[in-house]
């Protein structure tokens, strides 16, 4: 019989104890999850996570001292290693804020009222590479947000580069992302399994140098791919 994996070390990052505390009650009563560790403020998030070494970060944006975008940027700034997958909570009043967070590095997000269920699967998404958008949410922030994307930066590749790079399927494949479908809803979308569209979206991420599935959303509505209406 094989061994079951080690546990998910996740670090609980909020200024409000309530929240602290209500979030490792969750966790650590999952037979997969172990919470190393708690902070209430950025700057103790980063200091906390570069110590402790988790696998995930649950990460809040409104913290004192140093907020939690800055404190995402820190923890996935380029030579620091390999940086633990970071899971946003936020609220819709902090539309803007996410979007930040995403280019800052977030490996995805999550409402902070969604449910422990919820909550729990994020965490377990991330933590196996995976890039955690909710469809809803992502229509709604990122399509809100859209008119804020462009133009792309000089750094990034514009529309005719990404064109170029991608076969006419990737592209689509790429829209569907950006318009906040699952797998398998691009699946059924298209016609192919999803197994194809993990494929397809290894492809993209690949072609475009991008880390993860957010960072393509993102990269689709800077260079006009998608419509920013939401």
């Amino acid at each position: 019989m094989s061994e079951a994996p080690p546990p998910i070390r996740v670090l609980v990052c909020d200024d409000q104890e309530l929240v602290r505390t209500g979030y490792a009650t969750i966790f650590s009563a999952q037979p997969d999850m172990e919470v190393v560790g708690e902070a209430e403020n950025g700057h103790a998030a980063v200091e906390a996570a570069r110590r402790l070494r988790p696998d995930v970060v649950v990460m809040d944006i409104r913290m004192p001292l140093l907020d939690g975008i800055e404190a995402t940027r820190r923890l996935a700034a380029p030579g620091t290693g390999e940086p633990p997958k970071v899971l946003v909570v936020t609220t819709f009043n902090v539309d803007a804020h996410v979007y930040d967070a995403l280019r800052a590095g977030a490996s995805g997000f999550l409402l902070k009222d969604a449910p422990p269920a919820e909550l729990v699967n994020g965490i377990r998404t991330v933590a196996r590479g995976e890039a955690l958008l909710a469809p809803a949410v992502t229509r709604h922030l990122i399509g809100h947000y859209a008119e804020h994307l462009r133009p792309a930066e000089s750094s990034r590749p514009g529309r005719e580069d990404v064109v170029s790079a991608l076969t006419p399927r990737e592209l689509e494949v790429l829209r569907q992302l950006a318009e906040g479908l699952s797998n398998a809803e691009i699946a059924a979308a298209l016609y192919i399994t999803p197994e194809t569209v993990k494929t397809y979206v290894s492809r993209i991420l690949a072609k475009l140098a991008l880390r993860d599935r957010v960072q393509a959303v993102v990269l689709a509505y800077r260079v006009g791919l998608v419509s920013g209406t939401p």
